[in-house]
């Protein structure tokens, strides 16, 4: 059975305007030691379910270990984000402003999801990170994204472009309207879609970015930049993947690393893998770039916290060399 979005759009509006309050209404005792601040042209931030389900803990890594003041929202308590329900929206609210954390962008599962004319619809309809919507529930997976970037202050939406067909060609366009029309939407309501590059998808790569870019000429459609899913899939990321990028279209970017084993890749420590994440960042400062820089760990060494602590080690060092930070 397909996962439910969630509550009703009215209730949720409801309950967005509560926490307004809520969060501001905290104990002035409560409010946690300020971390030193990372500064940097970038919004340095972390996906937050990379360090931890738990919600609050993984703010509290992010703003007291890391100094990071920007995290990135994906799932939380064990559930997607576009499936909290009011109380849950309450809660996460009263912690970002505990943690004094702004988020970069509502990291949603929107088209991560077969295309309708896919044969392997079915069994292509795996869940991945708490989600599991169908290509019919892809409306509602938007609305509800574009609700929680109103209730999270953020003017950025995460999408995909539907699992990877054998042939995408034959699709392409009518995928590449379906981007376009979600992404006026979008617009109509102050927010930005962010495409990402993802192996599993019809963009996988810099140069396919770079074509579905040229093809969706919205200024409400962005590019999520992910070097490590490029660098997955045979492409160069830095320096070829990028030069083939349009920068003013570029507005958020994921930092991963990854190693090659033979014929197959897995994922590292930020610094330990083929991506020459050190040139990337300085490439991004030179270019005018300012939105995040988005630490998601998914390498394995050991507990997901311990990861995030020695890729984000990794990172900050490479943002340090490229004068980033």
């Amino acid at each position: 059975m397909s996962a439910k979005v969630g509550i009703s759009r009215r209730d949720f509006l409801v309950g967005a305007t509560a926490t307004t309050a809520l969060a501001a209404s905290f104990p002035g005792g409560d409010r946690p030691t300020p971390a030193p601040v990372l500064h940097s042209p970038f919004r340095v931030s972390v996906i937050n379910d990379e360090i931890s389900e738990d919600f609050g803990r993984a703010c509290e890594v992010a703003a007291r270990e890391f100094g990071m003041r920007w995290i990135e929202l994906r799932g939380m308590w064990q559930k997607n984000i576009v499936t909290l329900d009011a109380k849950e929206i309450a809660e996460a609210q009263r912690i970002l402003k505990k943690y004094e954390l702004r988020v970069t962008d509502i990291a949603s599962p929107l088209f991560k999801a077969a295309w309708k004319d896919d044969p392997r619809a079915k069994e292509r309809q795996a869940e991945d990170f708490h989600a599991n919507f169908t290509f019919a529930q892809q409306e509602e997976v938007l609305e509800r994204s574009l609700d929680l970037a109103q209730a999270f202050a953020t003017d950025r939406v995460r999408c995909f472009d539907f699992w990877r067909l054998d042939n995408p060609a034959p699709y392409r366009e009518a995928i590449n309207d379906t981007l376009r029309g979600a992404a006026e939407k979008a617009g109509k309501r102050g927010v930005i879609l962010l495409l990402e590059n993802d192996g599993g998808l019809n963009t996988r790569t810099g140069a396919e970015a770079a074509e579905v870019l040229r093809a969706v000429q919205s200024p409400h459609l962005m590019l999520n930049w992910d070097p490590g899913n490029a660098a997955a899939n045979g492409e160069r990321a830095y320096p070829d993947g990028y030069n083939l990028l349009p920068k003013e279209r570029i507005g958020h970017c994921h930092c991963k690393d990854v190693v090659k084993q033979g014929q197959e890749y897995e994922w590292a420590a930020m610094g330990t893998g083929i991506v020459d994440w050190r040139g990337q960042f300085a490439a991004l400062k030179r270019d005018g770039y300012h939105f995040a820089v988005s630490l998601e760990t998914h390498w394995n060494g050991g507990t997901p916290e311990e990861s995030s602590r020695r890729s984000w080690s990794g990172m900050k060092a490479l943002l340090e060399k490229a004068g980033a930070l």
